[in-house]
This record gives C-alpha cells, structure tokens and sequence, in this order.
C-alpha cells in the first residue's frame, strides 16, 4: 500500500468540502480502496467503516477552511481536484480517504 505522500497544495483556494473515511488499520483502509474502485458509493462505505463520528453522516465534514484539519489532511484536500478521491493520507488519527467535493476561495 502507497500512503498518500502529497503534491503541493494549490494556493488558489481557501474553502474546500469533502467527505472522508477513517480507520486505524492500514489493511482495512486497503479493503474500502477496492471497493470504492469497484463502483461502491464513498458515504455508504465512511457509514459502514469510518471511525469518526463524521461517518454516521456518511463522511461528511462539509466546508472548512485551509489550515482548520491536520496538515496532512489539509494539504491533500488543497492539492486534490474537485470530485477526486485522495489517500490513504496517514494522521495521527489514522488512514483516511477523502473525497474532495469542491474548492472555493
């Protein structure tokens, strides 16, 4: 498995929306990876494995500013392109994917 290393985050926006899926477990993350490149929708699979309370939401976080999540997190999020899932990005919290839903300023 590839962690999320990171491009270089736009500097264009300020505001993004997403959804994530967390878990502790890299193998697990792995698993909802295949899943979700099979086709199987990202809120069904953050309410069914997500750690986060966002997860009975379906991963939803709604919109946030830069610099408000963990830098990791936030510097994917920015460096990502509008309806794109990004990860496993690694935090202390643990592995999350996230779908990136827009980029605003």
């Amino acid at each position: 498995m590839v962690v999320y290393a990171g491009k270089k985050p736009s500097g264009k926006f300020n505001v993004a929306s997403a959804q994530h899926i967390l878990t502790r477990n890299p193998d697990k993350i792995a698993e909802i990876q295949k899943q979700l490149d099979k086709g199987v929708d990202f809120g069904r699979l953050a309410r069914q494995y997500s750690n986060c309370p966002s997860g009975k939401k379906g991963g939803d976080l709604g919109e946030f500013r830069r610099g408000t999540m963990v830098a990791a997190f936030d510097a994917a999020v920015f460096a990502a392109k509008p309806g794109e899932v990004v990860g496993p990005v690694k935090t202390k919290f643990g592995y999350h994917l996230i779908k990136v839903h827009y980029l605003k300023n």
